[in-house]
């Protein structure tokens, strides 16, 4: 009859054998999970870019100003041919519809929805989007440029490339529409001018 220790070493060893083949699963299952990520980072990226360069200068892309246009006027009702005369008096002509109000512009220049619109005296942090406004806040409170690494990392962007340059690409369009200046040295300021950039 097998002793005690003999049957709790037998189990010993299946479990050892059991945690290693778990372990190198485990490895194969991150390494998976990181090229993943690493693939969905990329595509953000892309996504960024191309919504970037489709956006007009203003900041809005021509498929927002298609869904915020005019639409087409209806066409007007054809005129019914006048009555022969006759000589009762002829009835009163209704008065003709008043044509509704056109939206008028916004009076800072910013275009409602827009990602980052144009930079103007007097336009407020607010209307940006809030991934924008965070960059801004960042940098409003360092009181001092910074490089994109650093406003990553006070963003609380993990520390890879990807992530990083999706910080560059948005400080960047911040730069080309006023909000920002970039210093030759590669560090991001505000703008003289901007709400907590200075007189």
């Amino acid at each position: 009859m097998p002793s005690v220790i003999g049957l709790l070493e037998e189990r010993e060893r299946a479990a050892a054998e059991r945690v290693e083949v778990l372990r190198t699963e485990a490895d194969r299952v991150l390494a998976a999970l990181r090229e993943a990520e690493l693939d969905w980072e990329r595509f953000v990226v892309s996504r960024e870019t191309v919504v970037e360069v489709l956006a007009g200068p203003d900041g809005v892309s021509e498929a927002d100003t298609l869904a915020s246009g005019d639409p087409e006027p209806s066409p007007s009702p054809s005129p019914s041919p006048s009555p022969s005369p006759s000589p009762s008096p002829s009835p009163s002509p209704s008065p003709s519809p008043s044509p509704s109000p056109s939206p008028s512009p916004s009076p800072s220049g910013a275009v409602p929805g827009s990602v980052v619109p144009e930079w103007c005296e007097g336009l407020v942090v607010s209307v940006l989007s809030p991934e924008y406004q965070r960059i801004m806040t960042v940098l409003i409170a360092a009181q001092r440029a910074l490089f994109c690494k650093e406003l990553a990392s006070e963003l609380g962007v993990e520390p890879v490339a990807a992530k990083v340059e999706g910080v560059r690409s948005k400080a960047n369009r911040l730069v080309r529409q006023g909000w920002l200046v970039k210093e030759p040295s590669g560090r991001f300021a505000l703008r003289a001018g901007v709400r907590g950039g200075g007189s």
